[in-house]
């Protein structure tokens, strides 16, 4: 894929951030179709929709926490912990969020965790990527914890996150699943995304 067609529409022309759509090799068995060409009666098969948002950057403003928590500095494996407590069934280990760090779109700053003051518990955490060759900042982890959804806390951490790109960034895109019970497109179209896409990621079993 060449750049100048990504960037034409970056969530029409692939349901990954470009460097993904450059380097991933998709498995024989999954077939990812845009939704405006898949059809159901050719894909019985295991199917989720996904959905991919942009936020053109024109207006990011500053966000604020409120008294109860605080931004706090923690390593990998707390990260990885805090996922795996939002994510059961889509957790990832501490060694495969370690190859993150290793990508050339690694930025250290757009690690971000929130801890409660009062407990010192990690309560919500966000990870982006920045490709600076085009301009495109990318959310890829965003949880908080259950027991501290509906306090602000994901509108903080999108946000906080979307500021620290905003003088690297000309875009920033998200995906997530359109049928996750958090409803987290909901959360990011609150943060100014827009443009919504619907990706189909098919699983062949006969393959």
């Amino acid at each position: 894929m060449r750049a100048d067609d990504y960037l034409a529409n970056p969530c029409e022309a692939s349901s990954l951030p470009f460097w993904k759509a450059e380097t991933v090799q998709i498995p024989k068995n999954i077939k990812v179709i845009r939704d405006d060409e898949f059809n159901v009666e050719r894909c019985a098969d295991n199917d989720e929709r996904y959905f991919k948002l942009i936020h053109d950057m024109k207006i990011v403003e500053k966000t604020h926490l409120s008294e109860q928590f605080e931004v706090v500095k923690c390593g990998t494996e707390s990260y990885a912990g805090h996922i795996n407590e939002c994510y059961a069934k889509e957790g990832i280990s501490t060694e495969e969020l370690k190859e993150y760090k290793k990508h050339r779109v690694y930025d250290p700053d757009l690690w971000i965790a929130v801890a409660d003051k009062a407990t010192g518990q990690i309560v919500a955490t966000g990870i982006a990527e920045l490709d600076t060759r085009i301009g495109e900042g990318i959310l890829e982890w965003i949880q908080v914890s259950p027991q501290y959804r509906h306090k602000g806390l994901g509108k903080f951490v999108v946000r906080e996150l979307l500021w620290r790109m905003k003088d690297k960034a000309s875009f920033a895109v998200v995906s997530g699943k359109v049928d996750s019970e958090s409803n987290p497109m909901a959360l990011y179209r609150a943060c100014g995304f827009i443009n919504p896409v619907i990706w189909h990621v098919i699983t062949e079993k006969n393959l």
